[in-house]
C-alpha cells in the first residue's frame, strides 16, 4: 500500500518518522504492484509498477515494456526470447491469459518465445527473487513507501557490489479480474510443448511462422 504506513526493517536518521498505527487499505493513497523482468547476463533489472491489479496481462506488459525500450536493442537482431518464470501468480503455467497474451506479444514482434516455469516449491532458485526483489527489499527497508515516486526512487537507486542496475516505470492502466478466455482464443495459441514436463514447458511461435 502507498502511504505513510510501517515498513520493516531500520534506518539511520537524526528525527524519526511518524508512520500510522494501522494498515488499513482505506488509509492508504492507492497500491503498488511491482512486476519486474531481470536479464542475468547483464546484471539488470526493469520494474514496472501497476496501480490496478496482478494479473497475467501485467505480467506480459512488463514484458513488451521492457523489450521496446531495452530488450530489442539490447539483443538486436535475435528472433528467440527465454522467459524463465514461477510456476503460479499472474504468469501461472495454468493460466490460459498468460499464454494468450504471450501469443499477442509474439505476433506483434515476430517472436518464438519459449517458457520454462519452476515447479511449485521451486521459487527460491528464481534469480528474479534473491538477485533483484531482495536487493529492492533491502533497499527500501526501513522507509515509509509513501508515494508512487518514492517507490520508483528506491527501485531506481538499488544496486549492488556486483555492478546491478535497475529501471522502473509506473504503469496507471487498468487491468481488471476474472477475464476468461473463450475455447476459439485459446485454439488460435501457436503452442508446441516440450517432450518433458510439457505443463512447465513450451514454446509460443508467431502465427506467421506458422503459415509458413
Amino acid at each position: 500500500m502507498v502511504g505513510p504506513f510501517r515498513n520493516a526493517g531500520r534506518t539511520w536518521r537524526q528525527q524519526p518518522l511518524a508512520v500510522l498505527a494501522t494498515d488499513f487499505p482505506s488509509d492508504a493513497d492507492g497500491k503498488a504492484i511491482p512486476y519486474g523482468i531481470y536479464a542475468p547476463q547483464r546484471n539488470a533489472g526493469y520494474v514496472i509498477v501497476g496501480t490496478s491489479h496482478e494479473t497475467a496481462e501485467v505480467a506480459v506488459a512488463a514484458i513488451r515494456s521492457w523489450w521496446i525500450r531495452l530488450g530489442r536493442r539490447y539483443y538486436a537482431g535475435h528472433h528467440y526470447l527465454l522467459i524463465e518464470a514461477d510456476g503460479g501468480g499472474a504468469n501461472s503455467c495454468r493460466s490460459w491469459l498468460w499464454k494468450t497474451c504471450l501469443q499477442a506479444l509474439a505476433d506483434e514482434f515476430q517472436l518464438t518465445i519459449t517458457v520454462t516455469h519452476l515447479p511449485p516449491g521451486a521459487l527460491k532458485w528464481n534469480p528474479i527473487e534473491h538477485r533483484l526483489f531482495g536487493v529492492i527489499t533491502q533497499n527500501w527497508a526501513g522507509q515509509p513507501l509513501v508515494s508512487y515516486e518514492t517507490i520508483l526512487k528506491f527501485i531506481r537507486t538499488t544496486t549492488t557490489e556486483t555492478g546491478l542496475s535497475c529501471r522502473a516505470v509506473l504503469d496507471r492502466r487498468d487491468y481488471p479480474t476474472g477475464r476468461k478466455i473463450p475455447a476459439q482464443e485459446k485454439a488460435l495459441v501457436n503452442l508446441v510443448p516440450y517432450r518433458l514436463f510439457p505443463q512447465w514447458n513450451y514454446t509460443i511461435k508467431p502465427h506467421s511462422e506458422a503459415r509458413e
